[in-house]
C-alpha cells in the first residue's frame, strides 16, 4: 500500500518523500492575488517580494484556493491519503478537497482519502502531518480508519496563538479602521489572538512591546491546555529572531516537549505579515 499525506501551503511544508515507494507528503499551493499581480504559494514564492506588493497595492489582496482537480490529482497518486487543509472558516479549500476526495472516489472506489479541517492554519497543520507520519511509520500495515480516528482526536486537542505588529493587510481589507491600526503600530502594541474551535480569528488580548508579547503568549498557552510532553511548531514571516527568542521562553516557562521554527510562505505570510508569529501546540 502506498500513503500520501496531502496539505495545502498553509502548512508551509514541502513535497518530499518520506518513505521510498511508500510514503509521501504533497504541497498543494493556494494563490494570493495582489492587483494585478498573482503569486503561487508553492517552493518557489519570493516571499519578501509577495510583502513588498502588498504593501505598495493600495487596494485589499486576496488569496485563491487550489481546485478540487489539484487535489484529486494528489490524491490519485497513493493508495491512501490523508489530507489536512486550512481552517474551513478561513478558506474554501476544505470543499475544494472534499470535492476532489469525491471526484477520485468515482472513478477509484478502492482507494481511501480522508480529509481533515485543521480550523487552524500553519503550525497545527504541521503538527498533524507529523502525527500522520509518525501513525502510517509504526506498522507496515496500519488500520487507515483507526489512523484517520486518531487525527481527528488530536485535531480537537490542538490550539492556535498568533501575534501581529503589522495591521496594513486588516485595514485593506476592511477588517480594521485606519486610526486603530495606525494607533496601535504607534504605541508598539501587538495584537494576540487565537483561533476558535469552530475555526475563526478571536483577538484575545493586546500587549506592548516584544518582551510583554511573548509573556502574554506564553501565559495564554498556559491557560489553555496543559502543555505537559506537548509539541509546538511556530511559523514566523521574515522574524527568525522574535521567533528564537519566543522559543527560549517557553521551553523555560512550559513543560513542552520540543519547539520547532518553520518560515511563513505565502498564505501564512498574508495573514501574519511582516515580524507575525503563528504558534501551534
Amino acid at each position: 500500500m502506498t500513503y500520501n499525506i496531502v496539505c495545502d501551503s498553509s502548512a508551509d511544508l514541502k513535497t518530499t518523500v518520506l518513505q521510498p515507494d511508500r510514503l509521501f507528503l504533497t504541497s498543494v499551493p493556494l494563490r494570493i492575488n495582489v492587483g494585478a499581480e498573482e503569486f503561487t504559494d508553492d517552493e518557489t514564492i519570493n516571499v519578501p517580494a509577495l510583502l513588498e506588493a502588498m504593501n505598495a497595492e493600495k487596494g485589499s489582496s486576496g488569496t485563491a484556493c487550489p481546485s478540487p482537480a489539484t487535489f484529486a490529482a494528489a490524491f490519485e497518486q497513493a493508495d491512501c491519503s490523508i489530507c489536512i487543509t486550512i481552517s474551513s472558516a478561513l478558506s474554501g479549500t476544505y470543499n475544494a478537497a472534499v470535492m476532489g476526495r469525491d471526484l477520485v472516489l468515482e472513478e477509484h472506489p478502492e482507494k481511501k482519502i480522508c480529509v481533515i479541517d485543521s480550523r487552524s492554519a500553519a503550525g497545527p497543520l504541521v503538527l498533524l502531518a507529523r502525527r500522520a507520519q509518525q501513525l502510517l511509520e509504526a506498522t507496515d500495515e496500519p488500520d487507515f480508519e483507526q489512523v484517520c480516528t486518531e487525527l481527528r482526536i488530536y485535531q480537537a486537542s490542538l490550539r492556535t496563538v498568533f501575534t501581529l505588529e503589522n495591521y496594513d493587510n486588516l485595514i485593506k481589507n476592511g477588517r480594521m479602521r485606519p486610526l486603530v491600526g495606525s494607533l496601535l503600530h504607534s504605541l508598539g502594541i501587538h495584537i494576540i489572538a487565537d483561533a476558535t474551535p469552530q475555526g475563526s480569528i478571536h483577538v484575545a488580548g493586546k500587549a506592548r512591546g516584544e518582551v510583554k508579547t511573548y509573556q502574554a503568549i506564553v501565559e495564554q498557552m498556559r491557560t489553555s491546555k496543559d502543555c505537559t510532553g506537548m509539541e509546538v511548531c511556530i511559523a514566523n514571516c521574515e522574524n527568525l529572531a522574535g521567533a528564537l527568542k519566543l522559543k527560549e521562553l517557553i521551553l523555560k516557562e512550559l513543560p513542552v516537549k520540543d519547539v520547532s521554527i518553520l518560515s511563513c510562505r505565502g498564505l501564512t505570510s498574508f495573514y501574519a505579515m511582516k515580524n507575525g508569529l503563528i504558534l501551534g501546540y
